[in-house]
């Protein structure tokens, strides 16, 4: 058995933080196709020679299409302090993306009411005091446009599903290649033009704070038809 081609941003003996290309699953799901999780199992399996089943935990979650910083836990206690601390809002998560559109605002602060449904697996936004909505908050500020298009940092203050996708997309900047949310299609349908930058969070163990960061995949440049100079 061979070492997976896996593109590994920090690892010690309680946390593995690896980049998850868009395309792939963190986790599986009911289409049975190979995860990330798996990918890293048989890593750390051949890698330091596990016998049996290697244990995981996944403490939070990136859409299919999203690429970018993940985070796995390689103890069932320090998945339980990690998860703690993504549920408490206390791991600060950097996003980049492109969206078609240029907001009025270099930087602003936005707050929605996000409602999912289950079984069409998607997200709208709706207005407060709605049944089973929750609160949904985000920090953008502008990096860089070209025409029509910008690239924005986002910064989530909350880890709701789809919620970047869906807070740009209902004010008029929805996210290359995501045709879910009204983005313009692109030649690659199976990635979107979002992606996790970093995560700042405290060690599980130590108490310290580890930030990892994820550059941009080179790909966007033509999957998405940006300038050659773009981050």
């Amino acid at each position: 058995m061979t070492v997976p081609d896996l593109n590994v941003l920090y690892e010690d003996n309680h946390c593995l933080a690896v980049v998850k290309p868009g395309r792939l699953l963190i986790a599986g799901d009911k289409t049975g196709d190979e995860t990330l999780l798996d990918l890293a199992k048989q890593y750390i399996k051949v890698k330091y020679d596990k016998p049996g089943d290697v244990f995981l935990g996944t403490v939070h979650r990136l859409d299919r299409p999203v690429s970018g910083v993940a985070l796995l836990a390689r103890t069932s206690k320090a998945a339980a302090r990690l998860s703690e601390q993504f549920r408490n809002g206390t791991v600060e998560k950097l996003y980049h993306c492109w969206v078609n559109g240029v907001p009025s605002h270099s930087q602003q602060t936005i707050t929605d009411w996000l409602l999912k449904n289950s079984t069409q697996n998607t997200v709208q936004v709706v207005p407060s005091g709605t049944p089973g909505a929750r609160d949904a908050k985000l920090t953008y500020r502008i990096l860089e446009v070209q025409g029509k298009r910008s690239l924005l940092e986002v910064q989530l203050h909350t880890g709701r599903s789809h919620q970047i996708r869906v807070q740009l997309s209902s004010r008029g900047w929805p996210i290359l290649g995501d045709l879910k949310y009204g983005g313009p299609r692109c030649e690659d349908r199976t990635i979107i033009a979002l992606h996790s930058r970093s995560l700042l969070f405290q060690h599980p163990t130590k108490k310290e704070p580890v930030f990892v960061d994820a550059a941009i995949p080179d790909c966007w440049k033509d999957v998405f038809h940006l300038s050659r100079d773009s981050h």
